[in-house]
């Protein structure tokens, strides 16, 4: 299984990240997930919000990286302007 996480400094207005999650959605072969950070456990989290797409394998996740859908995610997160990280991990 493959994740693709994307970490958010700050939490997005709710209205326009509801038109983001329309977007994501639309990545093939992929199930996504998002919600607040509400904390960390020693002081205040570095991150504000959570994205995840899951991939059943790496070959979806190629797929699907190489995608159209995929690369209109990351304008709009861009045009959002809040800072962001995107990592990618293989689960066991």
């Amino acid at each position: 299984m493959i994740r693709a996480f994307v970490l958010y400094e700050r939490e997005p207005e709710r209205e326009r990240y509801e038109q983001h999650v329309e977007l994501c959605r639309r990545v093939p072969d992929s199930t996504f997930r998002h919600g607040r950070v509400f904390g960390a456990p020693v002081g205040e989290p570095q991150f504000r919000y959570y994205a995840e797409w899951e991939f059943p394998d790496r070959a979806a996740f190629d797929t699907a990286a190489s995608s159209r859908e995929f690369r209109q995610t990351g304008k709009d997160a861009m045009e959002m302007a809040i800072p962001f990280q995107v990592h990618f991990a293989e689960l066991a």
